[in-house]
């Protein structure tokens, strides 16, 4: 290592000492450690460049371990992105550009948004499944799409099963261009590490087919700096570089918990710049640091955007349809080639939606080229498969199908990695109950406004005979209070793709749609635009003002109706209302809410096979489940928990008091 690497390596170190003890709060643990891993990388090896941060060929740097924040918001100051040394000193403070964990689409140059340990290893396997998935979608396209994923990661990310999950879907997919950096430094908060992990990293990677490299000294950059040079070069293994360091280097603490998690203080802050040789005021930077960032990072990375556009420019002139589709998808917009008008089913269709599902899925593949997605084990039950497409594997990575495993967790992670490096359309697939596995990852792609799409079959206790294990209750409430999530229960085939559409139109909100196992009739008033609207009328009332209006979702829409005509005869004028996405509901206008419900609170009654979590808002009646459900036929568990149109009338007359 050079004195030039000395010096900008103690900057880095220095800069996070003062960040984090000026903001009484941070990590310095791994920022001190790691900041040798993270200079060599930026200035020796990552191409990308603050002139031209979304270039899709750059290549991307995932911080799974998010905690260590300050390391990283401390290298893009340097390496030119638009994060002043204001903003470092604003580091976790209110409105910042620095918040305590990484988040995408607020900070320049930020790649993902991490800080759940481990998520960022699966979303950094969906990065590098995405550049290879769309290198081999186009013909020729790996001129266009080349690059590397890397990835940072500590004990604790590998501790979490997520990584298991992860890394056995990378082995397989043999992702040879992903790269992950681990910081060995065998500490965590509680203590050491062998308090609650002994074991051999080494070959848990390589059992996953992955190369396993190590560098015993985390401060010798050029040792880090021949390991990536080797990791590059492998053709069918994605790569571990196990990195040795002091977790708090250079602090009185080092080698302890003591400095995971807490700020050095001034004392010790400036005894640790004095063993890094760093004579300088706190927030004073040297030019030289400046300078080698410009001349490493900044100038391979303008170089190389250059070379790349003279690429794309010839590519152009021989693939002129492929490249306006990839001009076109790189921001996730597939507007253009969604069908203009939904397909018509006849009045007599029925079919379970998720059936249904898939029909949609296969047409709108003909239309959406860069569409492609799996589910955890279950795409015969759920109906993901896209007919006619190869399964994306190795061999066929141009394939559409995706074979996640049965990992639930990784794979909706996964798929976050694959929007968040740009160009493809993506869902993922499982039975609603199991969505418990995906909650942390869905929350991850609302927070981080991925267009994610979820297809969650066996949506109630029609599940039947695998009785309450396999039977959600709770789930879709669960869904439901999350926020920036559209969460969609269509009631027959029209809202079905309806469902599609408005998924695949959304720009920075995951969808979620529910599916029926169970055949469901078509009603003949279903529509996109009420579902677009989140509720509607389908079973109008036949007086100028009706006795009560019954809210229902899904299946139980025709049970709603099927108990309007029954009501009919014995006097009771009801309306039906479709209600499939409350999210979607509640952001019209108080007008339009009032022209579906009605402005009688206490005669509204909401149908859901679910629990009735969340329903009191819209009625004051709800007919539910708040217990869990039982193992039989799933006539038989429908009836026995009273779902049928003769208890839904008993329900109305009481409401309505006759």
């Amino acid at each position: 290592m050079n004195k030039d690497d000395q010096l900008c390596v103690a900057a880095i170190r220095a800069t996070c000492i003062d960040g984090i003890n000026k903001a009484k709060s941070g990590h310095p643990g791994m920022a001190l450690g790691s900041a040798p891993i993270l200079y060599t990388l930026f200035t020796k090896h990552l191409v990308s460049a603050p002139t031209y941060p979304n270039w899709i060929n750059r290549d991307r740097f995932v911080l799974s371990a998010g905690h260590a924040s300050m390391l990283l918001y401390t290298v893009l100051h340097f390496a030119g992105y638009q994060i002043t040394l204001d903003d470092l000193k604003n580091f976790r403070q209110l409105d910042s550009l620095t918040p305590g964990h990484p988040e995408y689409r607020h900070t320049p140059g930020i790649d993902a948004t991490s800080g759940p340990l481990g998520q960022g290893i699966a979303q950094a396997v969906g990065i590098a499944l995405a550049e290879r998935s769309l290198g081999a979608m186009y013909e020729e396209g790996n001129q266009v799409f080349n690059h590397y994923t890397y990835a940072l990661c500590g004990d604790g990310c590998l501790e979490e099963g997520l990584s298991q999950e992860a890394i056995s879907f990378a082995g397989i997919q043999k992702l040879n261009k992903l790269i992950l950096l681990y910081d060995s430094n065998k500490v965590t908060l509680d203590g050491n590490l062998d308090l609650s992990s002994n074991e051999d990293t080494k070959k848990r990677f390589a059992s996953c087919h992955w190369n396993v490299l190590e560098v015993n000294d985390g401060n010798d950059v050029d040792a880090i700096d021949n390991a990536i040079k080797k990791a590059k070069k492998s053709k069918d293994k994605p790569t571990l570089i196990i990195v040795h360091t002091i977790i708090g280097y250079g602090s009185k603490n080092e080698n302890t918990c003591k400095v995971h998690g807490a700020p050095l203080g001034d004392e010790d802050g400036a005894l640790a710049k004095q063993k890094y040789g760093y004579n300088y005021a706190p927030w004073e930077i040297p030019e030289t640091v400046y300078e080698t960032f410009r001349n490493t990072f900044i100038a391979r990375g303008n170089k190389s955007i250059k070379k790349w556009e003279r690429t794309f420019k010839v590519y152009k002139k021989t693939h002129l349809a492929e490249a306006t589709r990839i001009e076109e998808t790189i921001n996730n917009d597939v507007s253009k080639y969604i069908f203009k008008e939904l397909p018509v089913f006849n009045d007599d269709f029925k079919d379970s939606t998720r059936n249904t599902s898939q029909a949609i899925l296969n047409i709108l593949n003909k239309e959406v080229f860069n569409l492609i997605g799996g589910s955890a084990d279950v795409a015969k039950s759920v109906c993901t498969i896209i007919k006619d497409e190869k399964n994306c594997t190795p061999e066929t990575p141009e394939g559409r199908n995706i074979n996640f495993g049965i990992r639930e967790f990784a794979m909706a992670c996964i798929q976050n990695g694959m929007l968040l490096h740009g160009g493809l359309r993506t869902y993922v697939g499982c039975f609603l109950v199991f969505s418990d596995y995906m909650k942390s990852a869905i929350r991850m792609a609302a927070l981080s406004k991925l267009p994610a799409i979820y297809l969650f079959s066996h949506d109630s206790i029609a599940v039947g005979e695998d009785g309450p294990t396999h039977q959600p209750i709770e789930q879709l409430a669960m869904l439901r209070a999350m926020p920036n999530v559209d969460v969609i229960r269509p009631c027959d085939a029209t809202e079905t793709a309806a469902s599609w559409k408005l998924g695949l139109l959304s720009s920075e909100t995951p969808t979620a749609i529910i599916l029926s196992r169970q055949g469901l009739p078509e009603m003949k008033a279903s529509n996109y635009d009420g579902v677009a609207h989140g509720a509607y009328i389908v079973g109008k009332e036949l007086g100028e003002k009706p006795d009560s209006v019954i809210i229902a979702t899904g299946s139980e829409v025709s049970l709603a109706m099927e108990a309007k005509a029954k009501l009919y005869n014995e006097g009771i004028d009801v309306r039906i209302v479709s209600m499939p996405s409350q999210e979607l509901f509640l952001k019209t206008d108080e007008e339009y809410q009032l022209s579906v419900l009605g402005d009688d609170y206490d005669h509204r009654i909401s149908v859901e096979m679910l629990t009735t979590f969340g329903w009191g808002r819209f009625a004051r009646f709800n007919m539910g489940i708040d217990s869990f459900g039982t193992s039989a036929p799933a006539n038989d568990a429908i009836k026995s928990f009273g779902f049928t149109s003769d208890a839904l009338v008993d329900l109305v007359k009481k409401v309505v008091g006759k």
